[in-house]
Parts: C-alpha cells; sequence; structure tokens
C-alpha cells in the first residue's frame, strides 16, 4: 500500500511501503533504512515531512490528526527518501494526492461547504450559462474554472457542455467504483441451466 490518492484534511493516515531494492539489486529495507515522506502544494507555502518506523521489514507511515488538520485542500506532491545512516539517500518513490476539506465543523456556524470537483463545478457553470442564454440573457462575458469567456455562441457551449459531462460521467462511474458500488455499466444475464 502506498500513500493513499485522497487525504481529507484532519483525519488520521496510515500507509505502509514494502521494503524495495536501489538500483544495483540491494535490499532498502528496515531497520537499515529509513525512509521520509516530503509533502508540499503548490497553493500555499506549506510543507511537511512524515517519517518512518520499522513495519514487518518495510515502512509504516502515519499523519497525526493535528498535522493533515493543517493541510490545505487541493493538489500535494510528495517525494520518499530513503536515507541509510546520512551516507546513502535516493528516492524510492514520488507522486502526488489531493487533500479534500473535511465536513467538521464546531460551534453553530458552520462556514458553506462545496464538495462538487472542479469537473461538476465547471460543469454546473456551462448549464447555469447555457440556461441565461436561452432565456433571454444574452451574457457578454462569464468564467468557468480558471478562464474568462467573452460572446462564447450557444454552438460552442453545448461542445463544451457535452465534453465536460463526458468527463463528469467519468468522474462518477469511479466514484461509484471506488465506494464498492461497481461498474454501472456492467451488465449480467443469469442463464438457466
Amino acid at each position: 500500500m502506498t500513500i493513499p490518492k485522497k487525504i481529507i484534511a484532519g483525519d488520521y493516515t496510515q500507509w505502509t511501503l514494502k521494503s524495495t531494492q536501489d538500483h544495483f539489486g540491494n535490499a532498502i529495507s528496515s531497520p537499515d533504512w529509513e525512509v521520509v515522506y516530503y509533502l508540499r502544494t503548490n497553493k500555499q507555502n506549506f510543507a511537511a515531512t512524515v517519517n518512518s518506523t520499522a513495519y514487518e521489514d518495510g515502512f509504516k507511515f502515519t499523519i497525526s490528526n493535528a498535522l493533515s488538520a493543517t493541510f490545505p485542500d487541493g493538489l500535494w506532491f510528495y517525494q520518499a527518501m530513503a536515507n541509510k545512516s546520512g551516507a546513502e539517500r535516493q528516492t524510492i518513490a514520488q507522486g502526488q494526492f489531493t487533500v479534500l476539506e473535511s465536513t467538521l465543523y464546531s460551534g453553530n456556524n458552520p462556514k458553506a461547504f462545496d464538495g462538487r470537483s472542479q469537473i461538476k463545478k465547471d460543469f454546473d457553470a456551462i448549464e447555469a450559462t447555457i440556461r441565461a442564454i436561452v432565456t433571454g440573457g444574452a451574457v457578454q462575458e462569464y468564467k468557468i474554472g480558471n478562464r474568462n469567456l467573452k460572446k462564447f455562441d450557444l454552438a460552442e457551449l453545448y461542445l463544451v457542455r457535452d465534453r465536460y459531462k463526458r468527463d463528469l460521467i467519468k468522474e462518477e462511474k469511479a466514484q461509484l467504483i471506488a465506494n464498492g458500488f461497481g461498474n454501472p455499466h456492467n451488465l449480467y444475464i443469469r442463464t438457466r441451466g
């Protein structure tokens, strides 16, 4: 198991990393080696490190609730560095994950929460723009995602909407599979024998 693809801010998060090998086939395993995950985001000047503990012949990592609660939501990047007595150090894993905003709140006035994905937000903005044009509102300028658009005609908006709809269907399908509901496009047929 590697670092999760999604982490909810404020959650206690754990994962393991099996022992591996360096470029010459030498073992990188505990207790001779330690591994540190360096985590960074491009949203703010924020970074974190997660140190390993020995787990079988591999490594175990833990992000505490307190640490992950400080994580700003959005795209994060990681680099796992293996270190042997400070003399040998090399990257053994790298990639990205997403931090999601938590829905937890305290007090009587929780702030607004929008748990939609960016694709869903963009799709909804396109739909609202099409509705405004169809109902007689001639839109001169509007914003979709991080782009400002001027005088898009209806035919172009339909094309953009259709592209986003395909992406949204893929995203929803992946979410159903991840939640254990299976692929909604699978068709099962029972035959009598």
